[in-house]
């Protein structure tokens, strides 16, 4: 039998926070000095942001960031370190910085937080473009079903360079939840993503804007979780086949 997973916090961070107030939803600004000067001259905005994100959910689940095990989901990663740097290759004079290289892989910001935190524990980096916040979701849920105890999130892109694949990456945006299969309280719990057999139709204005971010897929999940005994089925992806999950309270 599964276990029950629940939601202890959640928290957005996006450079452009008037973005998301068409979904009465309200993201934090970047705040850079969560890292210590040596961490802040090496790493992106990215990073920035997503630190962002996952110290405030952390902060709201009062949970200690540096024994949680984390899924970092993201389309890109460091598209824009990536970019760059293959931008610079044809160029056969000129020198390829270290610090971007290291700076290119997709982990780069799991690799960042484990740094910052001093954390140990498991960390997982996942792309799957327009899954990508249901396959980070599925991933935490199916770690949570081995293992007792609290696990972080985030499902994060940043700018794109535009000629790569117009829509997308046209709003930076991350999202931060710390799930927990140990509810000790009335949580939001949700059930196991699985493939919905006849999708309901999703709004234009929503499906619009996750063309243009993909870590936006979180929305429905976030507005769900402000309502008050929610109850129902949350879509978590734009394409077909159409992800869902059940989102209801329970008493622990």
């Amino acid at each position: 039998m599964d276990k029950t997973i629940y939601i202890k916090a959640a928290a957005l961070c996006s450079p452009e926070p008037g973005e998301l107030q068409a979904f009465a939803l309200e993201a934090m600004p970047v705040d850079k000095s969560l890292l210590p000067a040596a961490l802040r001259r090496r790493t992106s905005l990215t990073t920035k942001m997503v630190v962002t994100a996952a110290l405030h959910a952390c902060d709201r689940a009062q949970c200690d960031a540096g024994q949680l095990p984390s899924v970092f989901a993201s389309v890109g990663g460091e598209i824009q370190v990536t970019d760059a740097l293959c931008r610079t290759l044809p160029d056969k004079d000129a020198l390829l910085s270290p610090t971007q290289f290291h700076n290119s892989v997709h982990n780069t910001t799991a690799g960042y937080w484990s740094i910052l935190n001093q954390c140990q524990a498991p960390a997982t980096a996942i792309a799957a473009i327009d899954d990508t916040f249901v396959m980070g979701l599925l991933e935490a849920w199916a770690q949570l079903q081995q293992r007792p105890g609290d696990l972080l999130l985030v499902c994060y892109d940043e700018h794109w360079p535009q000629y790569l694949a117009p829509p997308m990456g046209q709003v930076a945006l991350a999202c931060a939840l710390v799930l927990t299969s140990e509810g000790r309280r009335r949580l939001p719990a949700i059930s196991r993503p699985e493939i919905e057999a006849e999708p309901e139709p999703m709004d234009k204005q929503l499906m619009h804007f996750i063309q243009r971010s993909p870590a936006a897929a979180a929305i429905p999940l976030l507005q769900a979780l402000q309502i008050p005994d929610a109850a129902g089925r949350i879509t978590l992806n734009i394409s077909a086949p159409r992800w869902f999950t059940e989102i209801h309270r329970v008493a622990a």
